[in-house]
Order: structure tokens, then sequence, then C-alpha cells
């Protein structure tokens, strides 16, 4: 491999990360969970963001595939956070694309990510 050049692992990770990222709605949702800084149930998004009900449910299928966000099924709500680890180690694109020195990724595959500590629901 080319010094400099990204490994192929590094790099499909990142990819994912980048495609889950490509929707405007999604960014508006990671943006509007980290903001608010609690879980939310997705009426509670459904209200905050003016996105239809089965969108919202859609891109947040999206977001917790890459483990930027969390759930937690509490009776017959299920509440969404953002998950800090993750996106807090999610590199720049122009870092990545100009071979700048960037976060080692973390395991933040849909199965390897670990689960930030428990929180207590609002």
């Amino acid at each position: 491999m080319e010094p400099g050049m990204l490994d192929r692992e590094s790099a499909a990770l990142y990819a994912g990360w980048f495609k889950a990222l490509a929707d405007p709605t999604r960014v508006q949702l990671v943006t509007l969970l980290a903001n608010r800084g609690r879980p939310m149930s997705v009426g509670e998004i459904v209200a905050a963001s003016g996105v239809g009900q089965s969108t919202v449910s859609h891109h947040l299928k999206a977001l917790a595939e890459v483990r930027f966000v969390l759930s937690e099924q509490d009776g017959t709500t299920r509440w969404y956070r953002i998950n800090e680890l993750c996106v807090s180690r999610f590199p720049s694109a122009a870092d990545v694309v100009m071979g700048r020195q960037v976060p080692a990724p973390p395991d933040c595959a849909p199965d390897e990510c670990p689960d930030e500590e428990d929180r207590s629901q609002p």
C-alpha cells in the first residue's frame, strides 16, 4: 500500500459513516439529538424536526446501523440518543480526503461499537 493511503478497512468504515450522513435530514437529526442532550422519542423528534414519522423512523434506522444513534426500549416508547463515542471520533471529510492524521476509527461497526454508559430516561 502506498504510504499515506488509508487502509481498506478504515476507508470502508469511514465510507459507511459518510453515506449515513449523505442525507440532509439525517444530518439534521444527528444535530437535534446532539444538541438536545437527552434521549428523545420518535414523536418528540417528529415534532421538533417537522419531518414525518415514517421518514424520521427510516433515517433513525440508517443512523443506528452505523451506531451514530442508540436506542432503548422503555415500555411502549423507544428512546433515541446520540452515541457520543462514535460521533466524537468522526473525522472531517477534508481530513480524510487530504490524508491528514485522523483519529483511529473506533470500534463503531454495527456489532462492535460499545454503548455508552447507561443513562436514566428523561
